[in-house]
């Protein structure tokens, strides 16, 4: 831009001091212009007569030439410009009497006068013209600080100004371009008070997002002190969790060898006897139970009485007495649930790694597969031993879970009709493949069988599907004693593989389950042929059973195991490192009192051997 020409002149000839605009000497709208000396005293003395005007103030002078072209460049002179208190008021009074023409020296006088009035007037106007400059000098420095403030409008106004005083023919150019930016002014002031605005709006955002963010550390600090504390307590619960569960491992341990000591106290070869309850279809023919005599107060005896009378005559001899005592009597009307109770606890040592044994023995239609199977599997007041065996074990497998233990279930089922074995398990049980009883290798005595179907099992769900295709494929048929006879052993196990990976431990054993076919007396049977020959085989193997539990009792070198395929297949389950349980169930009838003799007293037999200790299977 180039350089600026030298402002010009205010009216009335005032320079402004410091250099800037000076006061034009152009006449002002509204004002008188001021005459020579030699001529204003005459003006007065003409004037003064006729009326006392008020010379117009610096104030109005000003503020006509604001009003002149519809703007104000100076906007704040007009405000400096009111005359402050101190300033000489104008001179008026009453009009003064026109003197005589010929009265010269009072005319002088008069002149003299209005003279010195009007010096007075200019003295008070030369001091009204310094308030004026120094008011100037203040609204100037207002100014140059506005300037400072908007410098780029600043800088544009003076150059109008500086031009507007110079070229007064563009005077309309530039009042068009001040009212441009004045316009631009205003947004900039607009604008710069929205930024101002949106500024105050962002510092109390900041403000409030440092005090959150303030509050955030502070609670982050917090955080940390607690997350410190949570984590030293965490590393303290963990070491009482380990010493906890050292213990509760100690524990475990103590409760499984005083549970095996409890078993051993009780006996490794425990006998319980079941009187089955009189049929609907037999209580004609029994209608009391005389012969059978349960104590009161004491559930393990059991006192069998017969009449008898004499060979010579017809003299009565008086009641012949049989008494019993085994580990638990059951009377003909408990439930399956109050026997079950009774072998649970040998059913846990399963999973603690002990082989465990439970058959039941008997004449055949005592009940044995009624309590080892149930009426019904599926329904929950008369299923057997056999599943719920299997319940039991599911839910401890479970318990044992929360304490690191992780088992495998695999369930087998077979019977063994005259001496031969039969996977019941298979879709055709007589026509698959011969079975075998074979060691597991040269240097272990574990016995498997290994053509037999082993399933894997999961729940109690699947073992009582198991139990149903079974009970479908199993041997019956009628003699002249049972119109269902059980004509085979029944055999279910349940292969059990424990291990704990924290403690590296694993156990392995064998819950065997065993429905024997009831024994038979050939003289009652009347059994011809087919029939015959499974009373023999049944009869042969049970006697075996006998021969083999003897022989561990009395610690014979010599066990006699392979002289029947049931015992060579129990062999690991009948041993003295095995708990084994035995069930003989006698009829209620008297007419089968022989027969329930000759099975109680085989289980007396039984319940007079003891065995070494069992010891579990755990590495």
């Amino acid at each position: 831009m180039a350089a600026a020409a030298p402002p010009a002149p205010l009216r009335g000839g005032l320079a402004a001091p410091g250099g800037g605009p000076t006061l034009s000497r152009l006449p002002v709208r509204g004002a008188r212009l001021k005459r020579p000396a030699d001529t204003q005293e005459a003006a007065m003395a003409a004037a003064i007569p006729e009326q006392k005007r008020a010379r117009p103030g610096p104030v109005a002078s000003i503020k006509a030439r604001s009003t002149r072209g519809g703007r104000a460049p100076l906007k704040a002179l007009s405000v400096a410009a009111v005359s402050k208190p101190g300033a000489p008021a104008p001179v008026t009074g009453p009009p003064r009497p026109k003197r005589a023409a010929w009265d010269l020296k009072g005319q002088v006088s008069d002149l003299r006068e209005a003279l010195n009035g009007s010096r007075e007037k200019a003295r008070g106007l030369d001091g009204e013209n310094r308030q004026l400059r120094e008011q100037l000098e203040t609204l100037q420095r207002d100014l140059r600080e506005r300037e400072t403030r908007e410098s780029d409008l600043s800088h544009r106004l003076e150059t109008v100004s500086a031009e507007l005083l110079v070229y007064r023919e563009e005077s309309q150019r530039w009042r068009r371009e001040a009212e441009d930016l004045t316009v631009k002014n205003q947004q900039l002031e607009e604008g710069a008070e929205r930024s101002n605005r949106e500024l105050r709006e962002a510092k109390a955002k900041a403000q409030d997002l440092a005090a959150r963010l303030g509050e955030k550390e502070e609670q982050l600090k917090l955080a940390e002190e607690s997350l410190r504390g949570e984590a030293a307590q965490a590393a303290e619960l963990r070491a009482q969790a380990a010493a906890q569960d050292q213990q509760l491992h100690w524990l475990e341990m103590e409760r499984r060898r005083l549970h095996n000591l409890v078993q051993e106290l009780k006996g490794n070869i425990r006998v319980f006897c079941r009187v089955r309850p009189v049929l609907p279809e037999e209580e004609e023919r029994q209608k009391n139970l005389d012969h059978l005599h349960f104590h009161p107060h004491d559930n393990t005896v059991l006192v069998l009485s017969k009449s008898e009378e004499s060979h010579v005559g017809r003299e009565r001899r008086g009641d012949v007495r049989y008494d019993f005592s085994f580990d638990r009597v059951f009377p003909p009307a408990t439930s399956q649930q109050e026997v079950f109770e009774e072998i649970a606890m040998l059913v846990q040592s399963a999973l603690d790694g002990y082989h465990v044994c439970i058959f039941a023995y008997g004449q055949t239609g005592s009940g044995k597969t009624y309590t080892m199977e149930g009426p019904d599997a599926l329904d929950p007041q008369t299923r057997g031993m056999i599943p719920r065996a299997v319940r039991q074990v599911f839910q401890g497998a479970r318990e044992l879970a929360e304490k690191g233990w992780e088992y495998g279930f695999t369930a087998s089922f077979l019977e063994i009709y005259n001496e031969t074995l039969r996977d019941l398990l298979a879709a055709r049980p007589e026509r698959g493949a011969e079975l075998e009883i074979r060691r597991v290798s040269s240097i272990s005595e574990e016995l498997h069988v290994p053509n037999l179907r082993r399933v894997p099992v999961t729940s109690e769900e699947e073992v009582l599907g198991l139990l149903q295709t079974a009970a479908a494929n199993r041997s019956v048929a009628r003699t002249n004693l049972n119109d269902r006879s059980s004509r085979s052993h029944c055999v279910f196990q349940l292969h059990i593989q424990g291990f704990n990976p924290v403690r590296d431990l694993r156990c392995a054993s064998v819950l065997s389950l065993v429905d024997l076919a009831g024994s038979e007396r050939l003289d009652k049977s009347l059994s011809r042929g087919e029939r015959l020959k499974e009373t023999q085989a049944i009869n042969t193997s049970l006697s075996t059973l006998g021969l083999v539990i003897m022989a561990l009792s009395n610690k014979e070198p010599h066990i006699p195991y392979r002289n029947s395929k049931l015992t060579y297949l129990l062999q690991n389950s009948l041993g003295g490192s095995a708990k084994m349980l035995m069930f003989v169930n006698i009829s209620p009838l008297e007419e089968n009192f022989s027969e329930s003799l000759n099975s109680l007293r085989f289980a007396s037999k039984v319940n007079e051997c003891r065995v070494g200790t069992a010891h579990a299977n755990r590495k």
